[in-house]
């Protein structure tokens, strides 16, 4: 116990003697402590646990999780920009919450993911468009559409996936940790067919330089391989090229020019934008070079003219998540922990970065569901 409350109290960079003022004992009260020749009483574990701002049971697993993504991403950005650091910290502190929820209630996430596919010599276009088919196979998805890439990417691939509201010019982050897996930062505010984009984009990152971290922002490069060869996975992984050929010689057929309703149709049914879509069908050799910039010239197409396709605009589930202080899935696990009394509300309020009163609020959003399951048939597994 004084080992770890000396590594809590090196996390928090606290000297011993600041750290033994605020907790209102002498310095060599707590030296003694850290190196084990007095035994710490609870009173001085909780003022300590608080001062560090971690909670006892962090302390107590005996095999806790370290989480820092934060140096990843030095090594990739030397970003000035408070927004892009901000979006960073906000991811790590995403991944450390939920991760101590998860060992609280004894969670378990799956560890089998697909072998890394370093980027080779050659067309950077040609191998991702056979690694995307490849991850399609191991997926099991074959040539379907995508209809929510964040289910997917989380419930078959076990990546960590948050769509949260960030900055208009940050679509995305991704980093990889060996002992949580990849971990993968969304902009709430962007449409929900551009996210899909951006999902691609970052799995294309997973598949091939999943130990480098990155910052998709309107300053990322296009010029670098990884960032073409991330581009080409995610169209690919987001648009089979056989899937696009067949579905557009169905939707096209007995047509001599492409409209915007073949646009609307397509982009809707592969769940991506339609400049995304259209962007696609050139690179296939589908229609000529320069057809979206057509499109833009001549009014380009309206959400008003999707909603006479297709009789309303596609339904985002994921943006109302995005106004919660936390995910709906960490919101049941924070009140299976409270309800569980394995945290008190200080601890809980203090990991997932909310004052008391928002915590009250989320848990007794979830009441009504919780004093169901009291009476609800039990789990057998």
């Amino acid at each position: 116990m004084g080992e770890r409350l000396r590594l809590a109290r090196e996390d928090a960079k606290m000297t011993q003697a600041a750290a033994a003022s605020a907790a209102g004992m002498a310095r060599t009260t707590l030296v003694a402590i850290e190196k084990g020749q007095r035994r710490v009483r609870l009173d001085e574990l909780r003022t300590l646990t608080g001062t560090y701002r971690v909670t006892i049971n962090e302390l107590l697993r005996q095999d806790p999780i370290q989480i820092n993504l934060l140096p990843q991403f030095r090594k990739v950005t030397e970003s000035e920009d408070a927004s892009v650091n901000q979006a960073i910290a906000l991811l790590n502190d995403l991944v450390r919450a939920e991760v101590e929820l998860e060992q609280l209630l004894g969670i378990s996430r799956p560890a089998a993911y697909p072998p890394e596919t370093p980027i080779l010599p050659g067309d950077v276009r040609q191998q991702a468009e056979q690694d995307a088919l490849d991850l399609r196979q191991w997926l099991g998805l074959g040539l379907n559409p995508i209809t929510d890439i964040v289910s997917l990417l989380e419930l078959q691939l076990g990546a960590r996936v948050y769509v949260r509201r960030l900055p208009p010019s940050i679509s995305g982050l991704f980093a990889f940790d060996d002992a949580v897996g990849p971990c993968i930062l969304l902009n709430a505010n962007h449409p929900r067919d551009r996210r899909a984009n951006t999902a691609g984009h970052e799995t294309g990152h997973f598949m091939s330089t999943r130990k480098s971290a990155d910052v998709l922002d309107d300053a990322t490069s296009e010029t670098a391989r990884e960032e073409r060869y991330a581009n080409a996975f995610g169209r690919a992984f987001l648009m089979p090229a056989r899937a696009v050929k067949q579905k557009f010689q169905d939707v096209t057929a007995g047509a001599s020019s492409l409209s915007r309703r073949h646009i609307i149709v397509l982009a809707n049914y592969f769940g991506v934008s339609r400049e995304a879509l259209v962007r696609r069908l050139e690179e296939l050799g589908l229609i000529k070079r320069d057809s979206w910039d057509w499109f833009v010239e001549n009014g380009g197409i309206t959400n008003e003219q999707v909603i006479q396709v297709l009789g309303a605009l596609p339904k985002d589930e994921h943006k109302d998540d995005a106004d919660r202080p936390i995910s709906l899935r960490m919101s049941m696990m924070a009140d299976e922990v409270w309800r569980r009394g394995l945290l008190s509300e200080g601890q809980l309020a203090r990991m997932l970065c909310l004052d008391r009163l928002e915590l009250r609020a989320l848990l007794d959003g979830l009441g009504d569901e919780g004093s169901e399951a009291d009476g609800a048939p039990k789990l057998l597994v």
